[in-house]
């Protein structure tokens, strides 16, 4: 065991303890101990393969070893270092997560149990590095066994080459294969599911219904909510203080048609049976991973337009946003292509003076598919009215276009984007500024500056990003700071845990935040500021947790 010990390498394990200590600073969101655990097992794993690899290095490049003095008082003074820094973050551990919980009005840890952390982070470490370390034994074996047919060198870069690509084979299509396998077979079951209180519509109007061309049984769970849980008729009307018509809700999910044509084909023609096409708003959301509709976002649409209004959407996957984005980020981007190609194809024979404003919208991958689908070119013959994106993902490329281009004195978590009339970028208070005027497309951006979904991206580990300059936002502690490989790891771990964070900040995004993008987007008619203000306090209301 002592010799099992000594064969690490001592300055591998000093980077990775320093790796460590970086690991516990804040990142975007608060953390569950289990969940810094895991993430600091990683970072000390990350941080002693760069020590081993910088070691490697310096003797490849004809260094010599310094003498043994030298390298005893070394690491005595390096290990006390060590010591030192990593109680001095684990004591803080707790105050910096408190300084995130702080800025998102969550009640404050007493403890963060800075030594629960560390005995995780070791324990999984080790798996990790002892991971790392079998594989370099495969390849010295293999190596050793093509040194009678091939040179030295050759051989040792053809038996690394070998084991890699065994091992890299064996992961994607053997374990993460089988992982995905097992969650999309989870996903698809649970999407399925179907509560004693979603019923079919009784009215033959209404999608899902005995009259509808979409079949209730495939839709889905989340469709189904979507269809069943939105503001009554009664509701609206009760909201202006007259009667108002209901609005239009389609949904088509994964099982209604093999394929996203046939499904969006069946979108359109559910959409004209249902009267879509006789509202004044007509709007195509692409839903996130799951297939879900934010209700913050759709629900107060129907009260803004007093009914007059329509949503088409259809689902694409059964997995969760964080999840297919890494898997196959595509289709978002292929169904909203293809429901946007359906209705718009559509849309444009109508009358330009007897048919509805159509708009787009989409939440996370959502946002990503919804923002892909309306090609400008396309557009251009016969232009859309706008849009309203919220929590656009990483690979957003007209996200990211739009962030690089924003005018140099605007932060990137809120930007400016040229003079406004086309883009505007709004977060956790209503930036929209709707004395300035308008273009004749209206199109939002939704972000908070402590959304991981949005903020992610590989080059954090090799790259300050923008988004930590100053001024920050005001949901982002002021002790974030960047270190290399580490942030990346912190952001990455906290995409999973993007929702679990209070209404308005992280990847959960306010009704009041839509209430506004869309009154800005959508120019609500005989709406009046004292209308906001009620509708606000009234979504408000829903989302405040009742004692």
């Amino acid at each position: 065991m002592i010799q099992y010990g000594r064969s690490f390498s001592f300055v591998g394990l000093v980077v990775g303890m320093f790796f460590f200590a970086a690991s516990v600073t804040p990142s975007l969101l608060p953390r569950h101990f289990v969940t810094q655990g895991l993430l600091s097992g990683f970072a000390i794993a990350a941080g002693y393969a760069v020590g081993f690899a910088a070691v490697g290095v310096y003797l490849l490049a004809g260094f010599r070893q310094p003498p043994p003095k030298i390298q005893t008082i070394s690491r005595w003074t390096s290990g006390v270092i060590v010591a030192i820094t990593f109680m001095a973050f684990l004591w803080r551990m707790t105050f910096w997560q408190n300084s995130i919980r702080e800025l998102m009005e969550m009640p404050d840890l007493e403890t963060a149990y800075p030594f629960r952390v560390a005995l995780i982070a070791i324990l999984w470490a080790g798996l990790l590095i002892a991971a790392a370390r079998w594989f370099l034994v495969a390849c010295q074996w293999v190596s050793a066994k093509l040194e009678r047919f091939f040179p030295r060198r050759f051989s040792i870069a053809l038996g690394f080459s070998l084991v890699a690509f065994t091992a890299m084979v064996f992961a994607n299509d053997v374990v993460v294969r089988s992982l995905l396998d097992a969650a999309d077979s989870f996903f698809a079951q649970a999407d399925e599911l179907v509560d004693d209180g979603m019923d079919p519509p009784a009215d033959s109007s209404m999608c899902g219904s005995d009259a509808s061309l979409v079949s209730w049984e495939t839709i889905g769970y989340q469709g189904k909510s979507f269809l069943t849980t939105g503001p009554t008729s009664e509701a609206v009307s009760q909201f202006w203080g007259k009667p108002t018509p209901p609005a239009v809700r389609v949904y088509v999910g994964m099982r209604s048609r093999p394929t996203m044509r046939e499904r969006a084909e069946l979108a359109l023609e559910e959409l004209k049976r249902a009267g879509g096409f006789d509202k004044s708003v007509l709007v195509v959301a692409t839903p996130t991973g799951t297939g879900w509709l934010d209700p913050s976002a759709v629900d107060p649409l129907e009260y803004l337009h007093g009914g007059d209004c329509a949503i088409v959407s259809m689902q694409y996957s059964y997995l969760p946003s964080w999840i297919t984005i890494v898997v196959d980020p595509r289709r978002s981007i292929e169904s909203g292509l293809a429901l946007f190609d359906a209705v718009y194809d559509y849309w444009k024979t109508l009358p330009a003076s007897d048919r509805p404003r159509l708009y787009l919208h989409g939440l996370s991958l959502g946002s990503l598919g919804s923002e892909r689908s309306a090609d400008l070119f396309k557009i251009f013959e016969d232009p859309i009215h706008g849009s309203v994106w919220s929590g656009p993902p990483f690979p957003s490329q007209k996200w990211r276009s739009a962030i690089a281009s924003r005018n140099p004195d605007s932060p990137s978590w809120l930007p400016t984007f040229r003079d406004g009339r086309l883009l505007r970028f709004t977060g956790e208070s209503n930036s929209l500024e709707p004395d300035r005027p308008w273009g004749p497309m209206r199109n939002v951006y939704i972000q908070h500056a402590s959304d991981p979904m949005v903020w992610f991206s590989p080059d954090l580990a090799w790259t300050r990003p923008d988004w930590l300059n100053d001024p920050r936002g005001p949901d982002v502690s002021p002790h974030l700071r960047w270190y290399p490989i580490v942030t990346f790891l912190q952001a990455a771990f906290d995409i999973p845990m993007a929702t679990t964070v209070p209404i308005g900040f992280g990847h959960n995004y306010a009704p009041a935040s839509y209430i506004h993008a869309w009154i800005a987007v959508t120019q609500p008619k005989d709406w009046t500021n004292e209308m906001t203000t009620r509708l606000q306090s009234d979504f408000q209301a829903r989302a405040t947790p009742k004692p």
